[in-house]
């Protein structure tokens, strides 16, 4: 049984963290002035027509936070589609054509563009580690290794390239990890608990009134050692992280867990790359979650063409 964190679509919240993040690009490049460049050169009333295109062959995501950049800078302006958020395109292929007021399109260009440079390489990049998992039952998972502000914008854009996400954020779920267990010790508090422990304590929690309603929250431990999940799995969390082992220790574990608590998820983390991707998806593990998606993703090249 697959079990998961919420997984992101566009929806108001996502339109509202965008547009906090567009009127802090307007006051970057503003501040309270203006494109003095513009309004220098390009008269008044002057209307325009251009087409933002891809560069190179790619994944494509950020085409309505594009068209609500926009809209900020003129409420005017004409914003038509033309690759929808998690389309594939072709070097040469139009993404979107814009039309308006010539100083507005002129000073949204480079906003614009970031936006889509930005996540379109994190939508690119995710679907080459998708690629290179196919014919496994292995699904790809972002992490919380995000921009500050920009989390929810580059999560969406890992589900565009056919990813999944993993939690949001703190709220979103459990993840009991090694600092948690460290500080638990002994020399910290006084009342040292094992994995097992924490997992029990965690569902004891998860349990208890006053929670928010709706979908239970997922616990989910992190280990590092075969012995560890070994002592762990009786105790049912829902997904359990394997940080940093080999592939050959990871079929290990899976083996392991087949035999002890079948419904328990694996997870393998740290260091996975896309030359070891595949390797890490053929020891059996049900997820792999990898912080390059979101932190490592090369810039997706978009320029804007005048029509």
């Amino acid at each position: 049984m697959q079990r998961d964190y919420r997984q992101l679509e566009w929806d108001d919240r996502l339109a509202d963290d965008c547009r906090q993040l567009v009127r802090l690009a307007i006051r970057e490049d503003l501040d309270r002035f203006y494109d003095w460049t513009t309004v220098a050169l390009v008269p008044e009333g002057a209307e325009a027509r251009a087409q933002v295109v891809a560069r190179r062959p790619g994944v494509i995501a950020g085409v309505e936070a594009a068209r609500l950049t926009l809209a900020e800078y003129d409420p005017r302006a004409v914003w038509q589609a033309r690759v929808a958020d998690g389309g594939a395109v072709r070097a040469g292929d139009v993404i979107a054509e814009m039309s308006g007021a010539a100083r507005s399109l002129l000073t949204a260009e480079r906003p614009i563009l970031n936006i889509i440079g930005h996540l379109s390489g994190i939508a690119t990049l995710t679907a080459q580690y998708v690629e290179a998992v196919a014919g496994t039952k292995t699904r790809i998972y972002d992490t919380r290794k995000t921009t500050p502000g920009w989390r929810r914008l580059e999560k969406f854009a890992v589900r565009c390239g056919g990813g999944y996400n993993h939690r949001i954020g703190l709220f979103d779920g459990v993840l009991i990890k090694d600092n948690h267990l460290a500080f638990g010790s002994e020399a910290q508090t006084g009342a040292r608990f094992t994995p097992a422990e924490a997992v029990a304590r965690a569902r004891q929690f998860v349990a208890s009134p006053g929670l928010p309603e709706g979908k239970p929250l997922l616990v989910e431990l992190e280990v590092d050692r075969i012995e560890q999940l070994r002592e762990v799995l009786p105790a049912g969390p829902d997904i359990v992280l394997l940080d940093n082992m080999s592939p050959e220790l990871l079929t290990q574990c899976v083996a392991l867990r087949n035999q002890l608590a079948l419904d328990v998820e694996l997870e393998a983390s740290g260091g996975i790359n896309l030359s070891t991707v595949a390797a890490v998806a053929r020891s059996g593990v049900d997820r792999i979650s990898a912080g390059a998606l979101t932190h490592s993703a090369a810039w997706f090249d978009v320029g804007l063409d005048w029509l």
